[in-house]
């Protein structure tokens, strides 16, 4: 199977020996601890994101099309009222900063530009 250009060779073995060196328990600890999780964050329920902010996400990320994700993302600005831009990435998939990273980048030195000193 080919790769995607974004990763090679080299960085497929990096993260073998790493995942190798600490094990995979770290990322799946996250997903054993979501229900904790959800319990932790409970105190900001309707809470609302009130500094400038930027979203950006690939197009093709699977969890963009998980149901409810485009109401969220129409809706965005009632729970984040100083959200200055919903940049969608067409073509990349969840990892927008490896997929992308000088389209990430820009967005983010764009985004920051524009906030007053």
């Amino acid at each position: 199977m080919p790769l995607p250009s974004w990763l090679s060779v080299a960085d497929l073995d990096h993260y073998g020996v790493e995942f190798a060196r600490s094990g995979f328990r770290g990322p799946l600890n996250y997903y054993r601890n979501i229900d904790r999780n959800w319990e932790l964050m409970a105190a900001f329920e309707g809470v609302k994101v009130t500094v400038p902010s930027l979203f950006i996400a690939g197009d093709r990320d699977m969890v963009i099309a998980f149901p409810g994700a485009a109401e969220h993302l129409a809706n965005m600005r009632q729970w984040v009222p100083q959200l200055r831009e919903i940049k969608m990435l067409p073509g990349c998939g969840h990892w927008t900063q490896q997929e992308r990273p000088a389209e990430v980048n820009a967005a983010i030195v764009e985004f920051l530009r524009s906030l007053p000193n």
